[in-house]
């Protein structure tokens, strides 16, 4: 039997309907609760290496005043501390998020940046104090964790954005609406892949003198400095790799096809690291039942080398592929012979030629396989800005507060992804394929 796909509208005016009024995906919530002066007081909870990347966009965003700092780690409070005097900045550091929320009263917003296991308690305790939330992806490190999340913002009536950065990057908007829906560059999708694979790396270490004491580590559900400072690898605190990774690139899947996918099928392990729980190695590949027909679309990410390809998403047709990145130099558009021309698309700046991409036939074309496509056009995507990767998210979500904007990625689209990153590490660990119900995971939102 061919199942129905959901499309991407179905999906929102589902969720829609289920968030008692809310504004959501396509029509993303807005919200007009920022201080007096319309400057946005905020909390950074978790200061860790995210929290201080979040951290330094938001000392480039106007409008916004960081006024406390949270980390169960003294350590890390004391750095964050001393970095923002630097800087001009005198905020109030608390080590657990139940004192910041009952001292900090004049707060609108809190950016939440801790271990996936913490995500959705910090959340939604954040959301019922009556704060907007941008809380980085995943959602949390359990299905039911994320939907809670949901769950809260819709009670609250409060923002919840969740950090797939990539939903509010100018050429992934511009490459989204401009070329794939508006020109249809790739004709007929045909397959997608994205990879982030990179090199072994040792496990991170800390201060002797700056452990934490075992009581503390129990109480905020570590066993040990090592689990602390690695929790990415451990399957009670996150979820490894595809969670870390994979979210980014696999969020972009659903997000460019406009629809859910219908069977994940994957294979991995525990192959390079003696010490850690999660898979270091991944292969994932879903089933988008498109319009046009099915589409699969591969997602790998491997402990391997550092000339292992970067990080991009790759989305094929029938007329052209198009691979995108954050990096702008990885980032490329390859037109089929058998398309038509792109001088319209060209003309009106969609593309341009790829600077150092002559069109000529290298020297030693005529040594390759005759069953070999021929050298592809190649063109650039002329979007560039001059920001942190992270800024402009943060940014969306500043305006959402003000009224300005819509969310671009509110926690009821982001569970739709992560749920179907969850479900991949399920397909690992049960060495099969798993339909996936999409019906009835937008109906329980």
């Amino acid at each position: 039997m061919v199942e129905t796909p959901i499309t991407r509208r179905e999906f929102v005016r589902t969720t829609a309907a289920a968030g008692a009024g809310l504004m959501l995906a396509g029509a993303p919530a807005l919200a007009q609760n920022s201080s007096p002066n319309n400057r946005i007081n905020i909390a950074l909870i978790g200061f860790g290496a995210q929290g201080r990347v979040l951290l330094e966009s938001l000392l480039k965003i106007d409008g916004v005043r960081l006024v406390a700092i949270c980390d169960i780690w003294e350590y890390a409070r004391t750095y964050g501390e001393r970095y923002l005097k630097k800087e001009g900045i005198e905020v109030r550091a608390y080590e657990n998020y139940e004192d910041l929320l009952e001292k900090e009263k004049d707060l609108q917003a809190a950016i939440v940046a801790t271990p996936d296991f913490w995500h959705a308690p910090i959340t939604n305790a954040c959301l019922r104090a009556g704060l907007h939330v941008y809380c980085e992806k995943m959602m949390s490190n359990t299905i039911e964790g994320a939907r809670s999340m949901v769950d809260a913002m819709k009670e609250t009536g409060k923002l919840l954005q969740i950090g797939h950065q990539r939903r509010s990057n100018p050429r992934y908007l511009f490459a989204l609406n401009r070329l794939l829906r508006e020109a249809k560059i790739c004709g007929r999708l045909t397959a997608a892949n994205a990879q982030w694979n990179r090199a072994a790396a040792d496990d991170l270490g800390w201060p002797k003198r700056a452990a934490m004491e075992p009581e503390q580590l129990k109480k905020y559900g570590y066993r040990d400095m090592h689990q602390f400072r690695n929790w990415r690898w451990f399957k009670d605190l996150g979820g490894g790799p595809l969670s870390d990774l994979g979210a980014h690139q696999i969020d972009i899947f659903n997000w460019w096809f406009g629809v859910l996918p219908r069977s994940v099928m994957a294979s991995g392990g525990v192959d390079y690291y003696s010490n850690h729980e999660w898979y270091d190695n991944a292969m994932v590949i879903y089933e988008y039942p498109l319009p046009t027909g099915l589409v699969r679309a591969f997602y790998q990410v491997q402990t391997t080398t550092s000339a292992g390809g970067g990080y991009f998403e790759y989305f094929m047709g029938d007329e052209g592929s198009l691979k995108i990145s954050e990096n702008p130099n990885i980032t490329a558009v390859y037109r089929e012979a058998r398309a038509p021309a792109w001088d319209e698309w060209v003309r009106r700046k969609y593309l341009r030629a790829k600077q150092g991409f002559s069109g000529e036939t290298p020297t030693d074309a005529a040594k390759v396989d005759v069953r070999e496509t021929a050298q592809l056009a190649a063109y650039e995507i002329p979007v560039f800005f001059n920001k942190a990767i992270h800024q402009p998210h943060l940014e969306n979500f500043f305006k959402a507060i003000r009224g300005e904007a819509k969310l671009n990625c509110p926690a009821d689209e982001a569970f739709a992804s992560e749920y179907i990153i969850y479900k991949a590490n399920e397909a690992i660990a049960a060495r099969k394929a798993i339909d996936l119900n999409m019906e009835q995971v937008v109906a329980g939102l």
